[in-house]
């Protein structure tokens, strides 16, 4: 089974500012990116994976204000495939009120946070009702815990390093971190290694094969391959896309002496476990 663990709908201008679609546009990818991502864009999009993990953003702070309501309404046109998480601000809404209407009302399944977006430091004592609330209903989270593009987003909220007090003070908790973390991949996969409920996707890494080839090498070498999730960051890219640079891999190392990895991992990788992993099938 296929499935892209890392997949957004945005309603352009509804859901996002002016200001972070434009930073979008020219720093994140350096082409056009159209943000303007309703259901049919998406459902378009995913024709190629079995199953795909959705959602929008909450961050103020950035100018992006995605409605659950969005989500939800959405998966429930194809329960069988769209598998739906919530999203929700700390610094900006009533966490247990966001999150209780979210999973018992409008039956999303998982959490989005991204602390560099939201302007907030994840051990920020307004981020710990998040982490209790997830690992009291066994509820995944993915979070954006790496660098972007926005110029009020502040990197020193976004090392992946700082979540490690929440893996010891949550141990049962699911956590994703987004996009391996990028460009502090490392830490990224020395905390997966040591943490048995983190894990990390490879979405929006292959447009930068350089960065990709390292990160998934590194993988290779501390042994955490089983732990990455594919994941697409659909519309920056997609699913077709990122399959493709994954079958195409070992072709930077034509005449080298670079490691390869074996076409068994990238299959696997293709194919990560990522509902049971995530106890959402």
């Amino acid at each position: 089974m296929i499935v892209d663990c890392h997949t957004h709908i945005f309603d352009y201008p509804g859901h996002i500012s002016e200001e972070f679609s434009t930073e979008a546009n020219a720093l994140s990818r350096g082409k056009a990116i159209d943000m303007h991502v309703p259901p049919a864009r998406h459902w378009k999009g995913m024709a190629n994976v079995d199953k795909a993990i959705v959602f929008g953003m909450r961050a103020f702070h950035c100018g992006i204000v995605s409605p659950n309501e969005y989500i939800a309404d959405y998966v429930k046109t194809h329960p069988e495939k769209l598998i739906g998480f919530a999203a929700v601000d700390p610094m900006q809404d009533n966490v247990h009120e966001v999150l209780e209407h979210a999973i018992d009302d409008l039956k999303l399944r998982g959490v989005k946070l991204a602390p560099i977006y939201q302007n907030i430091h994840p051990l920020d004592d307004r981020m710990w009702p998040v982490y209790e609330f997830c690992e009291k209903r066994n509820l995944p989270i993915l979070i954006h815990q790496g660098t972007t593009f926005p110029r009020k987003a502040p990197l020193k909220y976004s090392l992946p390093i700082l979540l490690e007090d929440v893996a010891m003070k949550h141990p049962d908790l699911k956590m994703i971190i987004a996009h391996m973390g990028h460009p502090w991949i490392d830490e990224t996969i020395v905390l997966i290694r040591k943490q048995p409920n983190f894990y990390a996707d490879i979405s929006a890494l292959h447009y930068r094969p350089w960065q990709f080839y390292n990160a998934l090498t590194i993988a290779k070498e501390y042994g955490v391959m089983r732990k990455l999730l594919f994941g697409s960051d659909f519309p920056f890219t997609n699913p077709d896309a990122t399959m493709e640079a994954l079958h195409n891999f070992n072709k930077m190392t034509e005449g080298t002496n670079l490691p390869k990895l074996p076409v068994e991992e990238i299959n696997n990788l293709i194919h990560s476990p990522t509902l049971e992993y995530l106890e959402l099938a």
